[in-house]
């Protein structure tokens, strides 16, 4: 993926790293397009950062997105990056099933299928385009898991394997797949994940992506330095130890 130049569609970027990421994303000279589902929080969004587009959607809706969808490509035939941003994460307690079935069918909806959904509903047009990307976002949680959250780990660890699928499936197409994989991010996807010091400051976590971006165009995944520990925990053959020290030093996790 080239870093400007493109027209990009963000959906689930109206807060944390889907924002942070678009607007820096505008300011190196793309054309970018947010998605959300609330009217007025996009409203403002627009009108804070000129030239910004904005489209209401929602990513557990597939009748919301076959509509945003629609809207996209009217206004932006030229579009050529899906940024599958859009997750939930969740605490959850799998001792019984009232402390975890309602949350894990929301996050497999939001996270797994919510992905699923938009690339069917862009894929036919991003094989149209000479340079095109389907940017997926998965998780450190994917590759080591945090106890109090399992339906997320196993929402980003599908990601992963759709991401490393589809890339075999759309080799013989110009659609790159390229999985954005975040550790702990100062946001407010967990109560006080903003202010957690195991979590990586915003600000800094977009810049080290959006530089990498720069650097490794034809990367097929997005790691910053903060997440190889729990990335490479297998590889390196101490997943046991990572996931101990995971699950002792981060209760906010990402």
């Amino acid at each position: 993926m080239d870093i400007s130049g493109n027209t990009i569609f963000i959906p689930g970027s109206t807060s944390g790293i889907g924002l942070a990421l678009a607007l820096e994303l505008q300011a190196r000279g793309n054309t970018v397009i947010l998605g959300g589902r609330r009217a007025d929080v996009l409203a403002k969004i627009a009108a804070d950062h000129p030239g910004i587009d904005t489209v209401e959607i929602d990513t557990a809706d597939p009748v919301s997105i076959a509509s945003g969808a629609r809207q996209v490509l009217e206004r932006h035939p030229d579009l050529n990056v899906l940024v599958a941003m859009a997750g939930i994460m969740r605490v959850e307690d799998w001792h019984h099933p009232a402390g975890f079935l309602d949350s894990a069918e929301s996050i497999i909806t939001t996270n797994v299928l919510g992905p699923i959904r938009l690339i069917a509903a862009f894929v036919e047009h991003l094989r149209s385009r000479p340079d095109a990307t389907i940017m997926t976002v998965s998780s450190g949680l994917a590759f080591a898991p945090l106890a109090a959250t399992p339906s997320y780990n196993a929402s980003k660890a599908a990601i992963h394997m759709l991401s490393e699928s589809i890339r075999l499936q759309l080799a013989d197409t110009g659609v790159k797949v390229v999985e954005l994989v975040p550790p702990a991010v100062r946001t407010g996807l967990l109560p006080g994940q903003e202010n957690s010091e195991f979590a990586m400051p915003l600000d800094d976590f977009v810049a080290e992506v959006v530089a990498l971006i720069e650097a490794q165009p034809d990367a097929k995944e997005i790691q910053v330095e903060r997440v190889k520990f729990l990335r490479h925990g297998e590889a390196r053959g101490d997943y046991d130890q990572v996931v101990a020290m995971l699950n002792t030093a981060d209760p906010h996790g990402k």
